[in-house]
């Protein structure tokens, strides 16, 4: 059996011996824990305390017939062996590689996508599709989704690994496949985002106090873009005060866990959708719930912000209806391939749900403060790395304006060379900025630009 020449941190031996070692090594810690009474914490240090033991063992019988191993080799092969059980197992290396943003397994080929470097293929990332389909199953279960296995009669399944990453599996393509998304900046709020260069610093200092004005946001961008990142760091400044509920078809935001000292942040009630367990009666699929259903029992929490991951179907009407009400100051991310095709974009999600073009545009004029863009640029494939950054940021007036479509205004746009967002109108709630104290309207023609060191984009 190949070994994993191609992976980071080259294992000295066979797949089949990690296997082997993690298999007699769960067995034993169920022996001592039938009844799981260890807490995670306490499990994971016990499990490593047996995996090394083992290991050690397995090593002295190995090296009566072979080359003594080192001890940074046994090492890799407790690490191997821990990964195995508790987190991503043959894949983690992958996973533990500094820049690495999405793992893209076709087969027995894995595509690796980095923030700031050209994508990387793997061979062979596993010995069968079998195996791969195992790992997948092994996966689900760590995340506590056992109970729902890729197989024939439920082709697709998402859930999350025991890191935070994202994954979908599926085997409705030619081969089996995994998309798996890692949250590399989960942590980071608006100041790490003024470091990266996705926002200046009057940027910063605006989106504060529209938050803090408990305005409506809506965060907008193509696949990519970090609306998520965004959106995950404008929480993290509502006041610890307040109550906040957040609603995800797939856990990202993380805001119902502790933040920074300085920024603990608002109490948070996290809802995640849940996936159909793959039988349909009467038409509708078995178990499942969707962010639509979960918006009545979420608004009885009384919470004082309504946060949505994703809008992407008929929850836009809950979302609207939300923001319209008042005293929710809702945010939200929506796919928007170009900045001013937001009005449509919304319209066309409204008339999906059912309704009619003159009241969706009604409903959006009454819901929406503001819209911020992000712009995404791929130059990884030039010798450059991925830019995300704020290009504009646009306010939806509250009535109507020509062709019966809500007025929009420019309060940020890119500007001559500059593809950032550069201060071109004063905003109707200036006034709200102000009263908040976070903000002072002579920092738009004060700091009118602000970005420092120019955008640099690799050209051929």
């Amino acid at each position: 059996m190949p070994r994993l020449a191609e992976l980071p941190g080259e294992l000295p031996v066979a797949w089949d011996v990690i296997e082997s070692l993690q298999a007699d090594v769960s067995q034993k810690l169920t022996a001592e824990d039938p009844n799981r009474l260890l807490d995670g914490d306490d499990r994971r240090a016990r499990a490593r305390s047996l995996v090394n033991a083992a290991v050690a063992q397995w090593v002295i019988l190995y090296a009566q017939g072979n080359t003594p191993l080192s001890s940074d080799q046994e090492r890799a092969i407790s690490d191997a062996v821990f990964n195995a059980m508790f987190r991503g197992g043959r894949l983690q290396s992958l996973l533990d590689e500094e820049g690495v943003e999405d793992i893209m397994v076709d087969g027995l080929k894995a595509h690796i996508e980095y923030y700031d470097r050209p994508r990387r293929t793997i061979d062979r990332i596993a010995d069968s599709h079998d195996e791969l389909t195992a790992w997948v199953n092994r996966m689900a279960g760590l995340s506590g989704h056992g109970e729902r296995s890729l197989t024939q009669a439920t082709p697709s399944i998402g859930f999350r690994m025991p890191d935070g990453s994202r994954v979908t599996s599926s085997l409705l393509t030619t081969r089996p496949s995994v998309a798996i998304r890692k949250h590399r900046i989960r942590d980071h709020g608006l100041d790490q985002l003024l470091e990266m260069g996705s926002i200046n610093p009057i940027l910063r200092a605006f989106l504060i106090g529209c938050v803090m004005a408990k305005l409506n946001i809506l965060v907008v961008g193509d696949m990519g873009a970090g609306k998520t990142s965004l959106l995950r760091a404008l929480g993290r400044e509502i006041p610890a005060e307040e109550r906040l509920v957040t609603l995800e078809s797939d856990r990202e935001l993380y805001l119902d866990e502790p933040g920074p000292p300085d920024k603990p942040g608002p109490l948070t009630f996290a809802f995640e959708a849940r996936q159909s367990n793959g039988e349909v009666r009467a038409g509708e699929r078995t178990g499942e719930i969707t962010i639509s259903d979960m918006f009545d029992t979420a608004l009885r929490y009384n919470a004082t912000r309504v946060m949505v991951g994703e809008v992407r179907s008929k929850e836009i009407l809950s979302m609207l209806d939300t923001m319209s009400a008042g005293g929710k100051s809702s945010m939200c991310t929506l796919h928007v391939r170009r900045p001013h095709a937001i009005i449509s974009r919304l319209v066309q999600l409204c008339t999906n749900a059912g309704m009619q073009t003159e009241a969706a545009h009604h409903l959006i004029a009454s819901s929406v403060d503001v819209v911020v863009y992000l712009t995404y640029l791929d130059e990884t494939a030039l010798g450059g790395r991925r830019h995300r950054f704020v290009s504009h940021v646009l306010e939806i007036h509250d009535v109507v304006g020509e062709g019966g479509r809500p007025s929009i205004t420019e309060i940020f746009a890119p500007q001559g060379t500059e593809r950032r967002a550069v201060y071109r109108n004063m905003p109707s709630f200036v006034d709200e900025l102000e009263l908040t104290g976070n903000f002072y309207r002579h920092w738009f023609t004060h700091e009118p630009a602000a970005w420092g060191a120019p955008l640099e984009l690799v050209r051929r």
